[in-house]
């Protein structure tokens, strides 16, 4: 008894009603929910697009329906799924929402979700046997998967019945069917279908009226002005109007209509309404700035004679002369068209805005072999949006490949597009430049020209070794042998001196018996290892030499050499020559000599093959030059097809930092 009044008052602790009050709150509740629903799947119908990313269809591109990637897979999966029934879904949910938020509760609940799996049914059916128009974009018929089904397992059993229906009567006996249940699966009363009806036939009888007042006023109006007599200018009235007015020049008044729009301005000397609005018209409709092309590069006063510079400093050797090499074609007219150009760049930023991506093309920069085009993208516009789009500018341009990265210090991207009609880049052009000539690079390398078409000239010491990557056939022996004739042009055998190592004994073969060379030409592997490991020797005795003299680098070690032999000092080093007789060692004076120490570039053309060899003593002999040979004035230049672990190991490809990579694999 104590414990049945114990639970009664507890339950007395709430105030009568609350259950029916929790009730109505939460049938509004889900009604407004359902309303919601209904209105975000019926915008994601009505904004499908075929080509946005869903479940079965994987794309880089720009989402074009209004609920984004949500809406795009939901009405994509609704179309596949039902077809075009699946616009009844939304109208269902906006009816059920409404009904609980008038009535507060949805009676017959079950009844409406039989009614409803009938209606799409039914309807799918009979949809499913028409023929697909040329707008769908979908590759299942206008009945969606469940229409397709349906209508397989309904010819199924038509096959068994003996007697012939035709199709017609069951796709429409399908349609009435599937039109009454989704009517009953609507769950609107009588009540609420006659209050429906008024509200349709009163719009449609208002607008019927507006339109017939709209006719009869336009048809009064023209009447009255067609009866009106004419204006006459001869009576005393158009007389004083005519006499107040001034004369103007015909040729006079564009040219004061246009100052009056252009030079406008208010007494405050503020701008007026029409001159602000011109200026933002021009602003929003300004082309992109063309510079022109960059001029060819000027060639030295040494070029121009055509003269062999000494720089062996006692006559021996002199450089050879660039009538050796072959001179650029002499080209008529512009290289670039600056209406293409602005036409290119008009294109670019269709394509760009078609994607998604506002912005504006500010400047075309035409170089010999690619084009930049700098875009402004709008503010809020991702780099890497722009970026992962190159496959589908590339395209949508016809070109063969789009290149796209942050221009540095500016807020601008760059898209750097191949030109049609690419320009040869000669060596003789860039060597003969006054770039080359006047260059304070001690390793001078030239590279090719920039997307300007001014010559790029890299200095080897700093680098201070280059890693080149490239399948053949993609450059890299072409641009190997620009920077080693570079070298030649620019340096005396007492200057810099060559190691070459050419396992294929093909590309690096031609330089045979040049005074560069410490040793000739390398091409058995097994050689290889040993001009390597001499190089190594020769690179400690550098480092024991600047010890002894007290400087850090070649730099310093050549200066004080070239101070001593101006000042008649002789410059000497402590050297062990043996044992004596008690098993001490036996150090001596040995003298230095004064000729400065040349740079060392070793040049390797194919390292794979070196690895196959000796893979071991290669990849200790270059890690140990990688590492320590810079100061010593020791440099490598190496090349290889194929950039793998298995032939540049980690190590080594740590201490290349510098690297140039054409097409690989």
């Amino acid at each position: 008894m104590a414990a049945s009044q114990h639970t009664s008052g507890l339950v007395n602790l709430f105030p009568q009603g609350t259950g029916a009050f929790v009730r109505r709150r939460l049938a509004e509740v889900t009604g407004m929910v359902l309303i919601a629903a209904g209105a975000a799947a019926g915008v994601a119908l009505f904004t499908f697009h075929a080509g946005d990313p869903s479940l079965n269809t994987a794309t880089g591109a720009a989402v074009q329906n209004l609920l984004g990637r949500p809406g795009a897979v939901t009405a994509d999966l609704g179309l596949q799924v039902f077809g075009v029934v699946a616009g009844l879904l939304p109208l269902v949910a906006l009816a059920w929402g409404w009904t609980l938020l008038r009535q507060r509760a949805l009676s017959g609940l079950a009844l409406r979700l039989l009614f409803l799996l009938i209606a799409l049914v039914t309807l799918t059916l009979a949809m499913a046997p028409l023929d697909r128009p040329d707008t769908w974009p979908l590759a299942t018929g206008l009945g969606g998967i469940v229409g397709g089904l349906a209508f397989d397992g309904l010819a199924r059993l038509l096959v068994q019945v003996p007697v012939a229906l035709p199709g017609e009567w069951l796709g429409s006996a399908a349609a009435v069917i599937g039109t009454l249940s989704f009517i009953c699966a609507l769950g609107f009363s009588r009540r609420d279908w006659l209050t429906g009806l008024r509200a349709l036939a009163g719009a449609v009888i208002g607008t019927a009226l507006g339109l017939r007042a709209g006719v009869l006023w336009t048809t009064d109006t023209f009447r009255r002005m067609r009866s009106a007599d004419p204006l006459d200018l001869d009576g005393p009235i158009a007389a004083d109007v005519l006499d107040d007015i001034d004369p103007i020049a015909p040729a006079e008044m564009p040219a004061r209509r246009e100052r009056a729009a252009v030079d406008s301005t208010t007494k405050d000397g503020k701008k007026s309404l029409i001159a602000r609005a011109r200026d933002r018209k021009a602003a929003k409709s300004k082309k992109a700035l063309i510079e022109p092309p960059a001029a060819k590069p000027k060639e030295s006063k040494a070029a121009n004679r055509q003269r062999s510079l000494d720089l062996g400093g006692d006559g021996t050797y002199r450089t050879p002369t660039l009538d050796l090499l072959g001179g650029p074609d002499v080209i008529q007219g512009p290289a670039h068209d600056p209406d293409k150009l602005a036409q290119n760049a008009q294109y670019l930023a269709s394509v760009l805005d078609d994607f998604g991506v506002k912005g504006e093309i500010v400047k075309v920069r035409p170089g010999p072999v690619v084009t930049l085009y700098e875009l402004e993208p709008a503010p809020g516009t991702k780099t890497s949006r722009v970026v992962g789009l190159s496959d589908d500018i590339a395209r949508s341009m016809s070109a063969i490949s789009v290149r796209i990265a942050v221009v540095p210090g500016r807020s601008v991207i760059g898209i750097e597009l191949p030109n049609a009609d690419r320009e040869s880049v000669y060596l003789r052009e860039l060597l003969a430049s006054q770039t080359f000539e006047r260059t304070k690079a001690k390793l001078p390398l030239t590279l090719g020209k920039d997307i300007g078409g001014g010559p790029i000239i890299a200095d080897l010491a700093t680098m201070p070794h280059l890693l080149i990557a490239g399948t053949t056939g993609s450059g890299k022996s072409v641009g190997m042998n620009a920077m080693v004739l570079s070298l030649l042009y620019r340096l005396s055998p007492e200057q810099c001196r060559f190691i070459m190592i050419d396992p294929k004994m093909l590309e690096l073969s031609v330089y045979e018996g040049i005074p560069h060379l410490l040793t000739p030409v390398v091409t058995d592997p097994k050689k290889a290892v040993v001009a390597l490991k001499w190089t190594v020797r020769e690179m400690e005795e550098r480092y024991r030499a600047m010890s002894q003299l007290g400087v850090r680098n070649i730099e310093g070690y050549n200066a004080r050499l070239l101070e001593a032999k101006k000042k008649g000092e002789v410059l000497s080093r402590r050297v062990q020559t043996g044992f004596d007789a008690e098993g001490r060692p036996v150090f001596e004076d040995q003298a230095l000599g004064t000729d400065p120490l040349p740079f060392i570039v070793v040049v390797v053309d194919e390292m794979a093959d070196l690895m196959l060899v000796a893979g071991k003593d290669v990849e200790a002999s270059i890690q140990r030059l990688a590492q320590m040979a810079r100061a010593a004035g020791i440099h490598l230049i190496m090349a290889t097809q194929r950039p793998s672990v298995d032939v540049i190991t980690g190590t080594i490809k740590a201490n290349f930092p510098t690297r140039i990579s054409y097409m690989v694999t």
